[in-house]
């Protein structure tokens, strides 16, 4: 179980990712997470981080400011948590179990959810979808219909909505009919606030908003829907849909349902909306932005294809020209271990597990997001990590591909938050783009949206101990290898050195 976002200073081992930081419990076992929480307030989440468990698997976990502390913006009247999802009508361990037999892009979920319900626009209610209601989603403190949320509101007030795309494998665009939308933190970090009628969200990005009834009394949906940035690439072209209902609504008339209002949303490949959304991010007054670099890193994110193994069934390679997917960065496609975690090899010493040497740059560099030649798209698969001091520096460019396909890849590093300090289109160029970098107040996240055909460039300061695990959180790219991880040494003091493993560990 992972708490996303979580800084979890020197307890690498309450982080949770499967075969990283832990071994996963076993059925029956047990585990007790031990952490602490510090400087962090807003919205984070948290999710099972094996196989595709985190489909069902997932809930909000809030930090509120300390007691007698208060936001930093109006308080609001009632606070929710919308967390969108993916539901799919199979086992999500059989589609990805399928996929990883055939070779071929896992099948795209039924149906998004908000807090568990479809809405109103599926041919389908709670009663069909005993799981859904079983989830007991209604102890968000509002009531269901059939398979409708319906958050209540009076007219006038302020409201804060916290939402999180929990989703597995797509991007969401985010609306509420009629509605403005005044965002004031991401990713458990305050935003100088911005008012904005949509929001974009990748899986594991969250995004706190405040709402004003400030429109004439109604009912009004919520809706979420994909934002689906590759070409050609099948994805769940379905809405769904919760209701904003004010209490002084007219009631309709015996018999008579008035549909609630329905925003325009943007189209499915709607990337200027996107950008425009996740540029407007700051933070709320000037950051201590690191500027000494100690690590200049560049690491390429994106798909591939493996040629079938000779000998191999034609079974097996069903993915494009009878081929299998995969997916990497800088060429190496990761392999998580499966006796031991890489945290536990590191701690103990074991050897085998893992190797240091992940390439600071791309092994061979190409024209990333033009037309690539076809004898770049087989990556080695391995599990290498990079190993950083404990207080060195790190600049890290996220240069998406154009391999089979570029789209926009959400990267989450685990254990840290990182500046974005810049994005954009193309191949990074240093010599140009170097001259839009923010160093003044861009904003602190824990997962960045990598432009489709794109990049993206973070900063961080390596001062938190362990093996932090930096990955797409489209979890059909982390099975088919889209990881790396990093392994932060300890520093001098205790402070700086991870804490021993609990006597509960899981073994493998």
């Amino acid at each position: 179980m992972h708490r996303h976002g979580v800084r979890q200073m020197r307890t690498g081992w309450a982080d949770g990712p499967e075969f990283v930081t832990q071994c996963p419990i076993r059925p029956g076992g047990s585990y007790t997470y031990r952490f602490t929480i510090q400087g962090q307030e807003g919205t984070l989440w948290w999710h099972a981080h094996s196989s595709w468990l985190r489909a069902t698997v997932y809930g909000a976990l809030i930090i509120r400011p300390k007691e007698g502390d208060s936001y930093p913006f109006q308080k609001p009247k009632r606070e929710t948590a919308l967390l969108l999802g993916e539901w799919w009508n199979a086992n999500p361990i059989d589609v990805v179990r399928q996929a990883t037999r055939t070779g071929a892009a896992p099948n795209v979920s039924d149906a998004y959810t908000i807090n568990g319900q479809p809405g109103d626009l599926y041919n389908c209610s709670s009663k069909g979808h005993p799981t859904l209601t079983k989830l007991g989603y209604n102890t968000f403190g509002h009531h269901l219909s059939a398979d409708t949320l319906i958050i209540p509101v009076d007219s006038g007030e302020t409201n804060l909505l916290r939402v999180v795309n929990s989703g597995l494998n797509q991007q969401l665009f985010f609306k509420v009919a009629n509605h403005k939308l005044t965002v004031v933190g991401a990713d458990a970090s305050y935003v100088k606030p911005f008012t904005t009628s949509v929001l974009m969200l990748g899986p594991g990005q969250t995004t706190d908003v405040l709402i004003t009834a400030d429109q004439p009394p109604a009912r009004y949906y919520i809706a979420a829907r994909a934002y689906a940035s590759a070409q050609g690439a099948p994805f769940d072209n379905t809405t769904t849909t919760a209701i904003l209902e004010y209490k002084s609504a007219p009631c309709p008339a015996k018999g008579a349902k008035i549909k609630p209002v329905m925003p325009t949303m943007p189209a499915f490949n709607d990337t200027a909306t996107a950008t425009a959304f996740t540029t407007s991010f700051r933070s709320p007054r000037q950051v201590p932005v690191p500027t000494n670099i100690d690590h200049n890193l560049f690491f390429t994110v994106g798909l591939g294809l493996n040629n079938c193994p000779p000998g191999a069934s034609r079974s097996t390679c069903q993915g494009p020209n009878g081929t299998r997917f995969t997916a990497s960065m800088n060429n190496a496609s990761f392999v998580l271990p499966s006796n031991f975690s890489l945290l536990q090899a590191h701690q103990q010493g074991i050897p085998g597990v893992f190797t240091t040497d992940f390439p600071a740059n791309p092994p061979v560099q190409f024209d990333y997001t033009g037309n690539v030649s076809r004898s770049l798209w087989q990556p080695i698969r391995g599990t290498k990590l990079y190993t950083l001091k404990y207080g060195e520096t790190v600049q890290l460019v996220l240069q998406g591909t154009s391999i089979f396909t570029a789209e926009n890849h959400p990267i989450h590093l685990h254990g840290y938050d990182f500046y974005i300090i810049a994005e954009g289109f193309g191949n990074f160029n240093p010599s140009r783009d170097t001259t839009k970098f923010n160093l003044v107040d861009p904003p602190l996240r824990n997962t960045a949206s990598v432009p489709v055909g794109g990049w993206a460039v973070i900063r961080f300061v390596a001062d938190n101990p362990g093996v932090w695990l930096l990955h797409c959180h489209l979890d059909v790219h982390i099975t088919w290898g889209l990881a790396m991880a990093f392994l932060v040494e300890n520093g001098v003091s205790e402070l700086q050195t991870l804490e021993a493993p609990p006597a509960d560990l899981p073994v493998c």
